[in-house]
């Protein structure tokens, strides 16, 4: 092989590159309007006024693995850390072109009274809308995405390249629930059993017991774990990606009860009389259903269906 050829090969392989994880701060706007979609700048989310919106920070991403839309981690590609760039993102690789028949006509009777207002998000048989007008017993939704047909200016710097295997975990973690969580690897012996097939035909199956070392990541829970609406409904397919992406081999949810405020007192000790919501624990699932934006009628209806 050529020097030439070595050289093009060295300089297609500079960078942080597919599968490696980066840390990256960024702020996303539309080219048109200049409206904020996203962004990892707290300050620029206090001047937006969506700092409580959750948690302003620089976030841990996969390259390839499409935590950003896939022509802002090909850029970000090849880029050493410290480097800046600016791409913009196309309304059909973003949210999707605008399409005038995702907006349709439904019996107004799909429509909840607290939401029969212009602007107002619906969800008319397991889709997501927005509610344009109600007149008579019929309801125009729109069912586009609100930045459809909107291309996505990014400006980013790429801050470094994450090696260790908790700091990628937490880094996932957040950018999965947006919620700060204690955890902790440990290396240790666990049990396994498994079926061996016997080699006779007519021999039983036998099942085997081995002692294999795992990596195990520990997450204390917390009530705002629990209530987390995306860990509520997605915890397998969040731990499988953890998993998958990183050097842990299971992922172990600590439940911590120390104690504190579990007095009986009485019949109803601890319970607030008849309701569920009584004292600092009540408090802390109250304030964790804010945290996670989970009504508590529409979640109790959903378990009752």
């Amino acid at each position: 092989m050529s020097e030439e050829a070595d050289e093009t090969e060295e300089t297609e392989t500079t960078g942080v590159q597919d599968g490696d994880f980066v840390r990256v701060a960024y702020t996303a706007r539309t080219t048109e309007g200049d409206q904020l979609v996203d962004t990892t700048d707290e300050e620029v989310a206090e001047e937006e006024g969506v700092a409580d919106q959750g948690e302003f920070e620089p976030r841990v991403i996969t390259l390839g693995e499409q935590h950003l839309f896939p022509t802002v981690e090909e850029d970000i590609e090849g880029k050493e850390p410290g480097e800046s760039g600016s791409v913009t993102v196309s309304a059909e690789n973003a949210f999707g072109e605008y399409d005038e028949s995702e907006v349709r006509t439904v019996s107004a009777d799909k429509i909840p009274e607290d939401s029969m207002r212009p602007g107002a998000q619906v969800d008319i048989d397991g889709e997501q809308g927005y509610l344009e007008t109600i007149v008579g017993g019929r309801a125009r939704v729109d069912f586009n995405h609100p930045l459809a047909g909107e291309s996505v200016e990014y400006e980013y710097e790429l801050l470094d390249e994450v090696e260790d295997t908790l700091e990628r975990a937490e880094g996932l973690f957040g950018m999965f629930l947006d919620v700060d969580l204690e955890m902790r690897l440990e290396e240790e012996e666990v049990e396994e059993t498994s079926v061996e097939e016997p080699d006779d035909e007519d021999g039983e199956p036998e099942t085997v017991t081995e002692t294999v070392e795992k990596t195990s990541l520990y997450i204390e829970s917390t009530p705002q774990l629990a209530m987390n609406q995306q860990w509520m409904f997605q915890k397998q397919q969040i731990g499988g990606q953890v998993i998958d992406q990183t050097e842990i081999d299971r992922i172990v949810i600590e439940e911590v009860i120390d104690g504190s405020g579990m007095g009986m007192g009485g019949m109803m000790g601890g319970m607030g009389g008849m309701g569920m919501g009584g004292g600092e624990e009540g408090a802390d699932i109250e304030e964790a259903l804010e945290d996670a934006d989970i009504d508590a009628d529409e979640l109790a209806a959903e378990i009752e269906e």
